[in-house]
Formats: C-alpha cells, structure tokens, sequence
C-alpha cells in the first residue's frame, strides 16, 4: 500500500500551486541561456500598492497618537504631583491656623474678661489693711465618717 506516498505527493502539489500564486514564484521558467538565477518577487498590483500606503498611514498616525498619549500623560502625572504636595502644604496650614485661632479666642477671652472687670471696678486695690486677732472658737469640729455601701462580693455572673 502506497497511500502515503500518494498523500505526500497530493499534499507537495497543494504546496506548489498554493506557493505560486503568492509573493515568490516556486518554479521559475528554465531558459537555456538564463543570465540570472534565483526567486524573483512578482509585480504587485496597484490595489496593494493603495493599500499597503493606507497601512503605513495608519501606522504612522497611530504612533503619532500614542506618542502623544504618554506625553500627555507624563504632564498629568507631573501636574498630579504639584497637586498633591499642594495640598500637603494646605492641610498643614490649616491645622496652624487651628492652633493659632485657639490661641487667638483664648487670648480674646482673657482680655474681654480682663476688660470687663476694669469696667465694673470689681478687682480694687485695698486701700489700707486691718489686722485681727484671732478668735478662739468654742465649737468643737466633728469628724466626719465615711459614708461607703457595703458590698457584697460574689463570686460567678
């Protein structure tokens, strides 16, 4: 049984007629007084031509266009980081001027209340000083007990 050689053979006339209708021609015409030798590519026609032109357009434009994107990314991610420590140095003014408005309503306070009482002349100088003898009291002090609940301690819930 040659059956293989005859799918062999099937399957290498399959590859030449598939070969010769592309780019390179498999068997070229032997001549006798052939001056060049070798695989020469076939003419490409003109709707090839077009659209091998549109290809390297798109190509060209697309890589245009991705260069494009990482340029603009690069600046948005630079933008980004200006952003960020801008606003690092926002929240860090913020809390000092937390700090200082405390300080400040504090400060405030002391001179609204400080002003308040030199209005109403509460805090006065004496004006002279009395001594007294000190009184010897009769009433005795009663020392006072420590009024605790007992308690109970148990032992469980």
């Amino acid at each position: 049984m040659n059956t293989a050689r005859v799918r062999t053979s099937e399957i290498l006339l399959q590859q030449e007629n598939y070969y010769s209708d592309r780019d390179y021609v498999q068997n070229p015409l032997k001549e006798e007084n052939q001056v060049i030798e070798g695989y020469f590519q076939k003419e490409i026609s003109q709707k090839a031509m077009a659209i091998r032109k549109v290809n390297k357009t798109l190509c060209g434009l697309l890589g245009i266009a991705v260069i494009v994107a990482f340029i603009s990314y690069y600046f948005s991610m630079s933008n980004e980081l200006v952003l960020n420590k801008l606003s690092r140095q926002i929240s860090s003014l913020n809390e000092e001027n937390a700090e200082l408005q405390n300080n400040l309503d504090r400060l405030k306070s002391f001179n609204n209340v400080d002003s308040k009482m030199m209005q109403y002349n509460m805090l006065q100088k004496a004006a002279k000083v009395i001594e007294v003898p000190a009184v010897v009291s009769k009433a005795p002090v009663e020392q006072k007990t420590d009024m605790t609940a007992s308690f109970n301690w148990s032992v469980g819930y």
